[in-house]
């Protein structure tokens, strides 16, 4: 049994508002970037059981990132930027796509999903002789899109139904 690291899960935020605008990937920098898929459990006592049986009705995804300020970094940058500014709405959303590395190729692809993101920044920080800190959550809008993404050329393929 091979164990998954975290470097084998690769991480792409979308740093323009264009479509031809490219990925950048979420390395350098990152200390933490953790998914929390967030289920959304309904419960339900049946009259006949001594305990509640449980249904998943949905998700509410969320990715907490944790960075260290390193101002020529796109991503970063693109984060701290909706901060700064105070960007709301359609203004603070981004695609974001998160690469399964571990799992089998096909020409430079790996499986990856692609999620629609508004991006909430919790803090920036830093005590006079520390690294500035980014923090804060993406949020997945919508449902996310199951496909393929090669790292080299930075393009995400949906997967055909």
């Amino acid at each position: 049994m091979a164990k998954v690291m975290r470097y084998m899960i690769a991480d792409y935020l979308k740093t323009g508002s264009t479509p031809s605008d490219t990925y950048s990937l979420m390395g350098t920098g990152f200390t933490t970037l953790d998914e929390n898929p967030a289920a959304k459990v309904e419960k339900t006592p049946y009259i006949n059981d001594k305990s509640a049986s449980g249904t998943i009705t949905g998700y509410e995804n969320s990715f907490a990132f944790d960075t260290q300020m390193i101002s020529d970094d796109a991503a970063i940058s693109f984060l701290y930027d909706i901060a700064r500014n105070q960007k709301t709405g359609s203004d603070a959303e981004t695609d974001y796509i998160r690469v399964d590395l571990y799992k089998d190729e096909a020409a430079g692809a790996y499986p990856a999903r692609k999620f629609r993101v508004c991006v909430e920044v919790t803090g920036i920080t830093g005590a006079g002789t520390e690294i500035v800190k980014v923090a804060g959550n993406l949020h997945q809008v919508g449902n996310f899109v199951e496909g393929t993404f090669n790292p080299a050329t930075k393009a995400f393929t949906a997967k055909s139904e």
